[in-house]
């Protein structure tokens, strides 16, 4: 709708994992080499966690592209809410093995033979779950077992687990602890700082062919401001700058302003964390006449409790990728 005025010829903030749009900051690109190099070089077992909308899943099918072009076969699962017997079997049918019901010991007759006839090979298998802070107890314990699976030289299995912080929460755990030794390399996404975010989203007005007057549609005030509702998250800020590029569209204006994307925010709830925020961190940091000294100390680090606490709100809000 709003393309043709902008000058664009594709939507730059669509909010589909497209690898095409994929944006290299510092975090995502080290997320991805530790995956590609994981996987590659057979390490076994990799985690990588992130919190709602930070990319984690544009970051899966990116490892996935990569994947296929290096002739590496896969299993993915994006949704873990399974049985182990239907896990087993949708990683069968992932790899070309449709399990038809059989017995979980003849599936896992059947993988252990295919991984190791392409590892005779000199082939590589792999298998992603996205999501995976919804793995059950019992799935888990599936995948440790299955990190068993290796020759005197590698592991047979490259095993990827994608998900939000309570992942790390729950592999930390001590019910967990045989799965947590077995992990090879692990990272974490984190929100995108003021200037990663300006990089962002002028780099995707780049790509949907801006191309130089991608400043002009977002300054740098607007994309401050976009920062400041969105946290650094990017679904959040892909999410502002669609609804502030339609508002800037109806109203005829090809700057998109600071004051448009409040009102969109405002219109999305997105403005209610950071108003609580303020709120609270004034509340908290007012002087105590009836405290002496190191008051003040406990205070701020009470506020920093607080802003915490409301970011995670605003973040479990948003469905995740």
């Amino acid at each position: 709708m709003y393309r043709k005025f902008y000058a664009l010829t594709q939507n730059p903030f669509e909010l589909s994992p497209d690898p095409s749009f994929y944006c290299p900051t510092q975090h995502h690109n080290e997320a991805l080499a530790i995956l590609s190099y994981g996987v590659l070089r057979r390490k076994g077992f990799i985690v990588v966690t992130g919190e709602v909308g930070t990319g984690k899943t544009l970051l899966v099918r990116c490892l996935l592209d990569s994947l296929t072009r290096n002739r590496v076969e896969f299993a993915y699962l994006y949704n873990p809410l399974l049985s182990p017997p239907e896990f087993l079997g949708q990683v069968l049918t992932d790899l070309g093995m449709p399990s038809n019901g059989r017995p979980k010991s003849e599936m896992l007759a059947r993988l252990n033979n295919y991984l190791l006839a392409r590892a005779g090979r000199g082939g590589t298998t792999a298998l992603i779950v996205d999501e995976a802070q919804l793995l059950s107890w019992e799935l888990l314990e599936e995948i440790r077992l299955l990190t068993n699976l290796e020759t005197s030289k590698h592991k047979l299995l490259q095993i990827v687990l994608v998900g939000q912080p309570e992942l790390d929460r729950r592999l930390d755990s001590y019910e967990l602890r045989q799965l947590k030794q077995r992990i090879c390399m692990r990272c974490s996404l984190e929100p995108l700082t003021l200037e990663e975010l300006q990089g962002y989203l002028l780099r995707r007005l780049e790509l949907a062919g801006a191309n130089s007057h991608g400043a002009t549609i977002l300054n740098a005030e607007t994309i401050a401001a976009v920062h400041k509702y969105s946290h650094g998250i990017p679904r959040l800020a892909n999410i502002l700058c669609e609804n502030s590029l339609i508002t800037g569209y109806g109203r005829q204006t090809k700057r998109i302003t600071p004051a448009i994307v409040a009102e969109v925010a405002a219109d999305l709830r997105l403005n209610l964390a950071s108003e609580t925020t303020a709120s609270n961190s004034e509340q908290l940091n007012k002087p105590n006449d009836n405290v002496a000294g190191p008051s003040g100390a406990i205070s701020e680090r009470n506020g920093s409790g607080d802003k915490h606490v409301n970011r995670a709100e605003l973040n479990t809000g948003v469905k995740s990728e």
